[in-house]
């Protein structure tokens, strides 16, 4: 035993001195890697300097090339200086290739090795090794020091397997903190031969990159997976943009992730198609939340706009999601039935309540009246039409002068027409300089708003002839109450943002830019009366303007109502898309008129489909629990594969006093075995109470409701009565799937007396 036990120090020395040295190896290159960083960063800040100097010459010319250099500048420095911290993460070892063919980036484009790369005797000498980052770096003779993730030469680094490999021997993931190496992991990608570096025989260290990044612990934001990116995924990210890309996956398997990458990667492809920027829909502000700092890590932002459902429609109609419907109620809010409904309450809150009945004008010396008949075959006349309301405004107005006077019978005073157009002209003058005019105009044909019009709809007798034959009484009940709130639900933005296509937007006169105080210092006001807007200052309007994107992301497809669905059409007109989503964690009651919606905003494009079939997120324990609600929510749907088993088994505890106490002990105790997040999953009615119960544990914990939970991940998850959960909503028990597939380590179900657990605790949902 005692010869054994020094055999296996010897062994572990010895693979501590390999990896110590490995990491040696890895500091050296990254040390010269910085040492460039900080080269490209002094020649930017000299751009920048040079530029603000030129500005000094006090020519307009030189003024706009000052601008233009700066803009070009400030973005190549700001996007060194991001990327400076813990932005080199991989290498790839490679045989000698086919032919010697360069690509820009400065590696070999050759994907399979030379007919004599490997030797008879299974020896074969590493002809190129390539470090991968967030970031391409070139050293002074412009050879790469490091790739892009994105370019082409970096492709074998997340699609080489055993099975297919390639030229890749040996595949490195780098794990560093600032400019220190911590560690390495390496996957040998042919075991079979036996590899020389420099006349060395390769070195393999760790046990996976894969299984060591899976077991780090959550925070509350998003990691990229750029080290750790699987075939199956880079095949997602990768794809060719035209048209639509569709892809499938169950819980864990890493569709948000992709499709932020799949954001940075687009860019990097194809930066001037997508400068008019990429749109990611999230499901809620949660989601965004934790999602946020991946592309900014990746090399990517500006260019790229996360936004929760919740709040796409506030550049249009100035709001902003805080409020949650009841499940009827957004059954009700958010079914294209509503389409019908709005379009008849857009033009039925033209007429309030106090709206004239009399038009009454002085004009040539006489008293003109449009009395209330003739003005409402005047509005039915007007309204005949599919514009928007907005914009038949100066119809209306028109047909209200005409009807004035042929009143008037000044008409028939000319024969000549050049003496009846004046003369038409000057009555049309004298009448709309009248206040009476003006204020019976502004009455008869307010212009609306989409609040104003949502407003209107909380008036349950007006909704209910609005919505006649279209929505049941209690339908029309619930929508009009929860009309009444202060505030906004979800439901409601999509709502708001149909509003506002079909009341329109009058045109406005373009407001006059401010003079920069530096130019009338300078005298140059003279020569520049009015100043043009910089590049800089036109990106960054055109972003807070833009409401139509070059490619759309939906994260989440499947929990989109139909009128969701609409709303992100709109500004993805003329896009390409990319839509993520599984059917089997819908919370959407009626998936089938959501993919009429959803076909109906993608249009004829074709499709390209996907599907991620791998659980990177839950082990083994927790998916086979998962699996049971999934049967029950979507017989004969299969379950994405678990790559990993932890051994622990999911726990089941009983409210049996008090439902606080117990939920709070549960996340005490799993504080304090996993080093990262716990999320405490409740039905939605309630999330305030739940914080109630969590104060004062710490901000490692957080519960929240349901629906919040879409997307999210924990290192260990508290979720509270299923039956509660899975009877919310005609879509509960996919709900419950949901909530129960968010831990990446350990999951603890609390049951109460409505959930009718067993001896063991597992509650009636969860039992075989």
């Amino acid at each position: 035993m005692a010869a054994q036990a020094q055999q296996d120090s010897a062994v572990d020395s010895e693979h501590d001195s390999v990896r110590d040295r490995e990491i040696d190896v890895e500091q050296a290159h990254l040390d010269r890697v910085y040492r460039r960083l900080e080269e490209k960063i002094h020649e930017a800040e000299f751009l920048m300097h040079d530029a603000a100097q030129r500005g000094h010459v006090g020519t307009p010319g030189a003024l706009a090339e000052r601008d233009a250099q700066v803009f070009r500048a400030g973005i190549h420095l700001n996007r060194l200086n991001n990327e400076f911290e813990d932005f080199l993460f991989g290498r790839i070892d490679l045989l000698l290739g086919k032919d010697g063919k360069k690509g820009p980036d400065g590696a070999y484009t050759a994907v399979e090795p030379a007919e004599g790369a490997l030797g008879p005797d299974g020896t074969a000498d590493i002809a190129e090794t390539l470090h991968i980052g967030r970031i391409g770096v070139l050293d002074e003779d412009y050879a790469p020091l490091v790739i892009d993730w994105r370019a082409p030469a970096a492709a074998p680094f997340y699609r080489s397997t055993p099975v297919d490999p390639g030229r890749v021997v040996r595949r490195r993931v780098i794990r560093s903190k600032g400019r220190r190496v911590l560690g390495v992991e390496d996957d040998l990608m042919r075991p079979e031969i036996t590899a020389r570096l420099d006349g060395e025989e390769l070195a393999v260290v760790g046990d996976g990159a894969l299984m060591a990044a899976l077991g780090q612990a959550r925070t509350h934001s998003m990691r990229d997976i750029v080290a750790s990116i699987q075939a199956e995924q880079d095949q997602v990210i990768r794809a060719p943009a035209a048209s639509v890309t569709y892809v499938e996956g169950g819980p864990g398997t890493g569709k948000t992730a992709v499709a932020l990458h799949r954001a940075a990667y687009l860019l990097y492809q194809d930066r001037r198609r997508y400068a008019g920027g990429i749109l990611i829909v999230s499901p809620t502000p949660l989601l965004v939340a934790y999602t946020e700092g991946v592309l900014p890590s990746l090399g990517e932002e500006g260019q790229v706009a996360i936004r929760a459902i919740g709040s796409l429609a506030d550049d249009a109609a100035g709001a902003e999601a805080t409020l949650y419907d009841s499940p009827a109620t957004a059954r009700a809010k958010g079914s294209a039935r509503m389409l019908r409904v709005l379009r008849k309450a857009a033009r039925g809150a033209l007429e309030p309540a106090d709206s004239p009945t009399l038009l009454r004008v002085v004009a040539f010396g006489r008293r003109l009246e449009l009395e209330a008949e003739e003005l409402a075959g005047i509005r039915r006349t007007v309204l005949g039409g599919t514009a928007p309301v907005n914009l038949l405004r100066p119809r209306a107005r028109r047909l209200l002068l005409d009807a004035l006077w042929e009143k008037s019978g000044a008409g028939t005073r000319h024969s000549d027409p050049e003496l009846a157009a004046e003369l038409r002209s000057s009555f049309d003058d004298d009448v709309t300089s009248e206040d009476s005019f003006l204020a019976f105009l502004d009455a008869w044909w307010p212009e609306l708003t989409p609040g104003a019009v949502l407003a209107a709809m909380a008036d349950e007798r007006r909704l209910g002839r609005w919505a006649r034959r279209v929505l049941n009484p209690g339908e029309v009940r619930k929508v009009a109450r929860s009309l009444r709130r202060e505030g906004y639900s979800v439901h409601d933005i999509a709502l708001l943002d149909e509003l506002q296509a079909i009341v329109g937007t009058p045109a406005r006169p373009r407001k006059r830019r401010e003079q920069d105080p530096l130019d009338q210092l300078t005298g140059l006001e003279e020569l520049m009366p009015q100043r043009e807007e910089t590049q800089w200052e036109r990106a960054e309007r055109l972003a807070q303007e833009r409401t139509e994107y070059a490619h759309v992301i939906v994260d989440e497809a499947q929990d989109l109502t139909p009128m969701q669905w609409r709303m992100v059409g709109r500004r993805g007109r003329h896009a390409t898309w990319t839509v993520v989503g599984d059917p089997a964690q819908s919370s959407w009651s009626d998936p089938d008129e959501a993919a009429a919606a959803r076909d109906e905003a993608l249009g004829t494009r074709p499709r390209r489909r996907f599907e991620l079939t791998v659980n990177y997120r839950n082990p083994a324990e927790i998916a086979e629990l998962a699996a049971k609600v999934l049967a029950l929510a979507m017989p004969g749907s299969p379950s994405p594969s678990a790559v990993r088993s932890t051994g622990v088994q999911p726990r089941f505890a009983v409210a049996r006093d008090s439902l606080a106490q117990t939920v709070r002990a549960e996340a005490a105790r799993l504080l304090g075995l996993v080093d990262g997040t716990v999320g405490v999953v409740v039905a939605m009615n309630r999330r305030e109470e739940a914080r109630r119960w969590l104060a004062g544990l710490g901000d490692r914990v957080v519960a929240l409701g349901s629906l919040e939970a879409k997307g999210l991940e924990y290192d260990a998850t508290v979720v509270v009565s299923p039956a509660e959960i899975a009877d919310e909503s005609p879509a509960g028990l996919r709900v419950l799937y949901v909530a129960l597939t968010r831990a990446t380590q350990q999951l603890t179900v609390v049951s109460c007396e409505r959930d009718e657990p067993d001896a063991s605790g597992v509650p009636d949902l969860l039992r075989d």
